[in-house]
């Protein structure tokens, strides 16, 4: 972990208890066999970096595991992000906005924040 949990690390009031309970104990954080669809991201302004593995059965998203390190904010997002998508589809998946993400984090993210939970 690159930084402290101290909420004074980005400003009073950022680390909710949502964040923070799914930044120590992640949903579906972990790596798959035979995963259909697997792709990295990576935000080369604060070295966050996730590997998001997907398994699909009838174009719907059965299993996803993820991977990565980075802040609190990168990898809470990510496990809230990993519980939305279940059971969705494809083009459900990609119709998750920037918008619904900042939503189910429950806070306000700057402008520098932003790339780090989408």
């Amino acid at each position: 972990m690159s930084e402290s949990l101290d909420p004074s690390y980005i400003g009073e009031g950022i680390y909710k208890e949502n964040i923070l309970d799914h930044y120590k104990h992640p949903h579906n954080q972990g790596q798959m066999k035979n995963a259909d669809i697997k792709f990295t991201e990576n935000n080369p302004l604060c070295g966050d970096v996730i590997t998001v593995e997907l398994k699909l059965s009838r174009n719907k998203i059965d299993d996803i595991k993820f991977m990565g390190r980075g802040c609190a904010i990168s990898q809470s997002a990510m496990s809230m992000l990993s519980d939305e998508l279940m059971g969705k589809t494809m083009q459900e998946a990609k119709s998750v906005t920037r918008e619904k993400i900042v939503e189910m984090l429950g806070i306000e993210i700057g402008p520098v924040r932003t790339k780090c939970a989408t």
